[in-house]
């Protein structure tokens, strides 16, 4: 079996349905669509979870929390990844050129997942606590990157009034 002689299932490949093309097709008259109601009319549109007046189920469920808008989403590395990498200095930017981290202009965080034996000069724009103390047990350095405004949350502006004569 190769390329040139595959065939698609039976039944896959059926032929598009032709509504209104006479009694004898099956899907005259009503055009399959049945006798009044809202789902025969031309343009009939229900809404999206429509269920016939019954309470629909998104708004039957509770709702729970909220949406923060200032969250920064950080891309997590662990200390085991990093080793295994065998870098002295590791940054966002070979992370990135490695294929460790995978979307660009994210901030990264360093988690202590696994063991450092050698001293690696880690860079990232977050450490979570026992990250940076397994790095500098190890004999490396945890460098904190400052998050760029980006990423920062907007500052509050204060209103000046007017000069007073």
């Amino acid at each position: 079996m190769n390329l040139s002689n595959l065939n698609a299932p039976l039944g896959a490949n059926g032929g598009k349905k032709r509504v209104g093309r006479g009694m004898g097709s099956g899907m005259g008259k009503t055009s399959a669509r049945g006798h009044k109601g809202q789902r025969s009319r031309s343009g009939a549109r229900l809404m999206r979870g429509f269920e016939g007046g019954q309470m629909p189920l998104h708004r039957r469920l509770p709702k729970r929390g909220f949406t923060n808008i200032f969250r920064i989403e950080y891309a997590v590395v662990n200390l085991d990844t990093i080793a295994e990498l065998n870098e002295t200095a590791v940054s966002p930017d070979v992370l990135r050129a490695r294929g460790v981290v995978r979307k660009a202009g994210i901030p990264v965080k360093v988690l202590s997942v696994g063991e450092l034996n050698k001293p690696v000069h880690v860079t990232a724009h977050k450490f979570s606590k026992a990250a940076v103390d397994k790095i500098e047990k190890a004999g490396g350095k945890a460098e904190v990157i400052p998050a760029r405004p980006k990423f920062m949350r907007p500052a509050k502006v204060k209103k000046q009034g007017k000069a007073q004569a």
